[in-house]
């Protein structure tokens, strides 16, 4: 019915939407189809054979209740042994039928090292389908986004042979390097500002400096602006604040900076560039030269209608400062997608960051889901939600449940069989059923797995720590200081060891880190406790098993050393997101090296047992 990715003209919205309704009404009847059609091509692979042989010749629901008895769901250690195999040189028919075309890399800092995942051809066409069906989306709630151009700030990532001659590399850089975004048809409601070599280009700098000049030369067409992730667009509104004046130099002399030494992008930028334009750099250079950069992407690209970035999980601790520099534009989320596979697609995407949902494509992929469950059995939304940690949580593989079977408020694993050759893999996200569209369920992205700082017997996950984060945040915003950026360590070479949480600070006026107020900031400490779950406050009162919680601000520009700093260890700047927990020796000590206040908590945070807490 819908296998593979159907075409269709990615201009006709009307035929877009009717697409999507289909989809999402026979949300059951296609994940049984997508299942069989990937256990019809898979069925002789070394991987499927080891568990069952299987007769696809009448498919129904006992060949998928044999599915799951039979096949495990696995991590990515259970079928690292399959990919490394791969390669180094074996077949693709270990795993899939279809030839393996490359692996795909998952952010060196989202769960650990870099996991490979495999690739194929028709892949790039699912996931082009995908980001076609993006638009009639938008489109249903923006009007005219065909009369002007997006300036998305994009980036690649060079790629890494493997032994067997397939290259491995970042998701997003295999799309952008691929014909399918390469030699795309012409789309009038997706036409960009930056010029594919821009996009291509291998030096990240240079990439950064020509999209941004781009964008600059053609503001009057810029009808939306954005990133893939929060963080690398508040990257680019930084990298503007140290260039403009650059910037402005170019457009003012029609030339562009002799540092840009890649041909293609140097060449493809100075088309743009054309002649000297005095009245546009004076312009540029009066927003950026003003006090204050509030609302400076308004100021500098009046028509913006909103702008696109990931603002869930925990890109949602930018919220405050994009919302400083936007001037009051939407925030918008648009998709939820992995190295793994692409997932789902916020239907409203206007809505306020903190209720995004994404409604998961049934074509994409075969869904399962984990039931996240407290470990005392308690199943409130409530209890599943807000501050679990990972270790705090039980799976019952038992209870394993199908897309459309999942329930309202509850919280799952997720665990998806591609076209590729997964099968039955924990992707490793929480996520929480907030409603459903049709037949096909929406989901809140709550965390992902496994980032955590401990001392003791306390599991601090990512979703602890930013809410903690900004509830102590209040704090310092009436005093001028808006909190940028944020990370953490468990701190073990004093007995008892404690929490250190680096806050890069960004002053609103003109006040500096010179005046923070010591006892404020001790508050802070204080209050990121006391925000924290009852295991952790336990260990801090009635255990004194952890030491106070220490806050060490670090100066402007810190948390853009670190990014390079992971960037030349081997992660991918489109991908990168800063991460919420760090382990690394030589990325602790860089952020030591910028500490310029250490402030540590004066009060034992409250504690009784049973989780009930008493003010004193």
């Amino acid at each position: 019915m819908l296998l593979p990715p159907p075409h269709y003209d990615p201009n006709d919205n009307e035929a877009g939407m009717k697409l999507l309704e289909d989809l999402t009404t026979n949300a059951y009847q296609i994940q049984l189809q997508v299942l069989k059609e990937i256990l019809t091509r898979n069925a002789k692979t070394e991987y499927l054979k080891g568990y069952f042989n299987l007769n696809i010749g009448h498919f129904d629901v006992d060949v998928l209740q044999v599915f799951k008895k039979n096949v495990p769901v696995v991590n990515y250690e259970d079928i690292k042994p399959y990919i490394e195999r791969i390669a180094n040189g074996e077949p693709s028919d270990i795993i899939s039928a279809q030839p393996i075309t490359e692996f795909l890399t998952s952010s060196g800092t989202s769960g650990g090292q870099p996991k490979m995942m495999p690739s194929t051809d028709e892949d790039l066409e699912r996931k082009t389908f995908f980001y076609n069906m993006l638009i009639p989306v938008m489109n249903k709630y923006v009007d005219d986004l065909d009369k002007g151009k997006a300036m998305y700030l994009l980036f690649v990532k060079p790629e890494i042979r493997t032994p067997s001659g397939l290259m491995a590399r970042p998701v997003l850089t295999s799309y952008y390097k691929s014909n399918s975004f390469r030699n795309r048809p012409f789309n009038r409601y997706n036409v960009y500002t930056s010029p594919d070599e821009t996009i291509l280009c291998p030096d990240s700098k240079q990439s950064m400096y020509c999209q941004l000049l781009c964008g600059l030369v053609q503001r009057d067409e810029v009808l939306r602006v954005g990133a893939v992730f929060a963080s690398a667009f508040l990257r680019a509104i930084k990298f503007l604040e140290d260039y403009w004046k650059e910037l402005c130099s170019n457009i003012r002399i029609g030339h562009v900076s002799d540092w840009i030494t890649d041909p293609s992008c140097r060449n493809a930028v100075s088309l743009i560039l054309g002649r000297a334009n005095q009245d546009l750099a004076n312009l540029i250079e009066n927003e950026c030269g003003g006090e204050s950069w509030e609302g400076i992407i308004k100021k500098i690209w009046p028509r913006t209608k909103y702008i696109e970035v990931i603002v869930t999980g925990s890109m949602a601790q930018y919220i405050p400062i994009l919302e400083f520099y936007s001037g009051g534009l939407p925030l918008v989320s648009t998709m939820y997608a992995s190295s793994e596979c692409y997932f789902g697609i916020n239907f409203k995407p206007l809505c306020k960051p903190s209720d995004v949902s994404y409604t998961l494509l049934p074509n994409m992929a075969y869904f399962e889901f984990l039931p996240v469950e407290k470990s005392n059995g308690e199943l409130t939304q409530e209890f599943q939600c807000n501050g679990i940690s990972d270790q705090d949580c039980q799976h019952d593989e038992t209870e394993i449940v199908d897309l459309t079977n999942v329930k309202l408020g509850h919280c799952y694993e997720l665990v998806v069989t591609t076209f590729t050759g997964l099968y039955r893999y924990r992707v490793g996200d929480i996520l929480m059923v907030t409603g459903f569209h049709n037949n096909a369920p929406q989901f809140w992205f709550v965390h992902r797995k496994n980032v955590i700082l401990s001392i003791d017997t306390d599991k601090t996950n990512e979703e602890d720590l930013l809410k903690a984060v900004t509830e102590a945040k209040l704090l310092i915003e009436p005093l001028g200081f808006l909190l940028t950026e944020y990370t953490a360590y468990a701190d073990t070479c004093s007995i008892p060891g404690h929490y250190v949480v680096f806050w890069e600070l960004k002053s609103k006026g003109s006040n500096n880190l010179s005046e923070l107020d010591t006892d404020i900031m001790e508050q802070c400490c204080s209050r990121v406790e006391e925000s924290l779950d009852s295991v952790y406050r336990r260990c801090r009162k009635k255990d004194n098993s952890i030491g106070p919680l220490e806050i060490r601000v670090v100066k402007d520009g810190t948390f853009d050393a670190l990014m390079d700093f992971s960037v030349s260890q081997g992660s991918s700047v489109n991908q990168y997101k800063t991460p919420r927990c760090i382990k690394s020796e030589e990325a602790i000590n860089l952020l030591d090296s910028k500490v310029v206040g250490r402030f540590f908590s004066k009060r034992v945070p409250s504690w009784e047992p049973f989780g009930i807490t008493v003010n004193k």
